[in-house]
């Protein structure tokens, strides 16, 4: 972990980071309904999907991560904090839609998420 903070670690593909032990190398614990659904849809539209991590603020760490890969744009979900909370914690979403340097679209979770 303490190799990769500066620069995230390298790219993981979903089949290495499905494996708890790989997961655990990097000090993360991946949701496993999140992996299994994500292997689900690799399989199927026959993708390549690949992690990359990144340790510290997540609005700053994402923006970097654009900059760095580069990505020609990027998805996000939103927890769809209420306005109060959103002001008291911040958002990330908001962060990085006016700081990313290229196109983002913000998908809002269900009722059943929040």
């Amino acid at each position: 972990m303490q190799l990769w903070e500066a620069t995230g670690s390298p790219f993981i593909p979903l089949s290495e980071f499905s494996d708890p032990g790989i997961a655990k190398k990097y000090g993360v614990k991946p949701d496993a309904e999140t992996l299994d659904i994500l292997n689900t849809l690799a399989r199927q539209k026959e993708v390549v999907v690949v992690m990359k991590i990144y340790w510290g603020d997540a609005r700053e760490k994402i923006c970097e991560a654009i900059n760095n890969i580069p990505l020609s744009c990027i998805v996000m979900g939103s927890r769809g904090l209420g306005k109060i909370k959103r002001v008291l914690l911040g958002s990330v979403s908001d962060y990085v839609v006016n700081n990313a340097p290229c196109p983002v679209t913000v998908v809002k979770g269900t009722d059943r998420e929040a």
